[in-house]
């Protein structure tokens, strides 16, 4: 073998094993906004475990979906994952690569505001406890009322001539809200505890059945189209799935909730919904290159992040 076929074999070497390391072990991305800061930074290079969840098999358009040694999400992983929301490719691996942090599992409950963010600050957390008062008559409708929905243990917290207070959070109070059907005699006593009334969000899961209100109905009409395959239409303020009124919907991938660190960053699933787990690359793991952009080509380089673990 002569020379300049032993190059051409090396460099042939050389972009197989690259091509392979990039396709089934880990890739780069760059980060293009400030939507995950503080975690990640505009303008840095992460490396992205493709083993995290399993690996996602490349070529989808010849090979369809198959993920070896499948794992689940963890709540708060930092995620590399495709637009679930381009219409205009219709091969996933194919499509621009989004990250965010993930903040709902397949059956996870998530307190929502009427924009979709989840409230999670210490003040608006899911079991942060407010003020109720009550008719001292309904003392023991109410007991009776918070045993068929298991909420315990709650402890009656002070009482006057006329009513009776307790402590519930905002999601056992949408609870008590539901069971009571429009007829609620539970008042906060801080009115600007209920400024706006927070409502649950089920993750979906794998086999598992939805119940359909008004407020996650187009929510759940465009995961049904555009990730279940499913022909759904909203008419008359009724979900139809198949032509048929549906109060409950199924499904059959597990699905992400996944939010920007930065709030004002709509690049999540706020836009775009839920991400289902076939649309994910992995876990963004490790920050090789970081620099401020806005300094010369001598400076601006933070040695402290650079082979940093992605947090």
């Amino acid at each position: 073998m002569t020379n300049g076929w032993k190059i051409a074999s090396a460099a042939i070497g050389v972009i197989l094993i690259v091509v392979l390391l990039r396709g089934c072990v880990a890739t780069s991305y760059l980060i293009p906004s400030s939507g995950m800061e503080n975690s990640l930074y505009c303008g840095e290079r992460i490396l992205v475990n493709k083993w995290s969840y399993g690996l996602r098999l490349p070529f989808m358009k010849l090979v369809g979906y198959h993920r070896w040694a499948d794992r689940p999400v963890q709540k708060e992983d930092i995620l590399v994952f495709n637009n679930p929301a381009n219409l205009s490719e219709p091969v996933i691996d194919r499509r621009e690569a989004f990250i965010s942090r993930c903040i709902g599992t397949p059956g996870d409950t998530l307190l929502i505001d009427s924009l979709f963010s989840v409230i999670s600050s210490e003040k608006n957390a899911p079991d942060q406890k407010f003020l109720y008062a009550y008719p001292r008559k309904k003392e023991q409708q109410l007991d009776s009322l918070l045993a068929i929905l298991s909420i315990k243990p709650n402890d009656l917290l002070g009482q006057d001539s006329i009513k009776n207070i307790r402590s519930f959070s905002r999601y056992e109070f949408y609870l008590l809200e539901q069971a009571l059907n429009g007829y609620c005699w539970i008042e906060p006593i801080n009115k600007e505890d209920s400024m706006e009334t927070l409502k649950p969000l089920i993750v979906p899961g794998k086999g598992k059945v939805i119940r359909v209100y008004p407020w996650n109905m187009t929510l759940l009409r465009n995961t049904l189209v555009l990730h279940e395959k499913k022909h759904a239409e909203i008419k008359n303020d009724t979900l139809y799935i198949e032509g048929k009124p549906a109060q409950h919907c199924y499904f059959t991938k597990d699905y992400y909730w996944v939010g920007a660190n930065n709030s004002i960053n709509l690049s999540d699933s706020r836009l775009f919904g839920f991400v289902p787990k076939d649309h994910i690359i992995g876990k963004a793991a490790v920050i090789w290159f970081s620099k401020d952009k806005e300094k010369g080509l001598f400076s601006g380089y933070r040695w402290n992040r650079i082979w940093g673990k992605v947090k």
